[in-house]
C-alpha cells in the first residue's frame, strides 16, 4: 500500500464519512483547545458523545496539572471506561481537535470506543512542532486488533490556525 500524505488522507475515507454534525463537534473540540490555551495549557480539546449526545468534554491540562498524561482524549477514554457499560462505549464517538497520539489511541482502543473523529492529523502538527509521535491513531488501533472507526482529518485549517497561533512558525513546546 502506498503512503498517502495528510492532504490525500483528508480527501479520502475519513473526510468522506464525516458529516456536518461531525464537523460541528470537531469545531467544538477546537474551541475546547482554545480554552485550554486560555487556562495555560497546550491547544488540545476533545468531547465524547453517546448516541450523538455530548456526555463529556475535556481540555488539555498537561501544564497546569504538571501531568504529561493529562491529554483530553486520555481523560475521556478513562472516564468512558469507568462510567459507561461496554454497549454504551461501543456507541461512543470521540471528537478531538487533533488526531489522538499513540497513548490516547491505545486508551481509546482499551475503552472500546466506537469511533474517533479528529480535526488535524498528528503528522501535520509534527510539521509545525517537530515533536509529535506521528503514528496515526488508525494504525495504533488496527495493530491492537481494535474495531474503532477513525475519521479525519476534517478541519485541518481551523485546527492548524490555533496550533500556529500557539506554537508560532517552528518547533516549540510539547503537544
Amino acid at each position: 500500500m502506498a503512503e498517502s500524505s495528510e492532504s490525500d488522507r483528508e480527501d479520502t475515507d475519513g473526510r468522506d464519512r464525516a458529516t456536518d454534525r461531525d464537523r460541528a463537534l470537531v469545531d467544538r473540540a477546537i474551541e475546547l483547545a482554545a480554552e485550554a490555551v486560555d487556562e495555560g495549557n497546550t491547544p488540545f480539546g476533545a468531547l465524547l458523545t453517546v448516541d450523538g449526545e455530548v456526555v463529556a468534554e475535556a481540555r488539555n491540562e498537561t501544564r497546569t496539572e504538571s501531568d504529561v498524561a493529562a491529554h483530553p482524549e486520555l481523560t475521556l477514554a478513562r472516564r468512558a471506561a469507568r462510567e459507561l457499560d461496554a454497549d454504551e462505549r461501543a456507541r461512543c464517538a470521540m471528537y478531538a481537535s487533533t488526531e489522538p497520539c499513540p497513548m490516547c489511541a491505545t486508551a481509546v482502543h482499551y475503552a472500546g470506543l466506537g469511533r474517533v473523529v479528529f480535526g488535524v492529523a498528528g503528522e501535520t502538527l509534527n510539521d509545525l512542532t517537530g515533536d509529535v509521535v506521528s503514528i496515526p491513531c488508525e494504525e495504533v488501533i488496527r495493530r491492537a486488533g481494535g474495531e474503532t472507526v477513525v475519521d479525519g482529518p476534517v478541519a485541518t485549517e481551523a485546527a492548524m490556525a490555533l496550533h500556529e497561533s500557539f506554537y508560532g512558525d517552528g518547533p516549540a513546546g510539547e503537544p
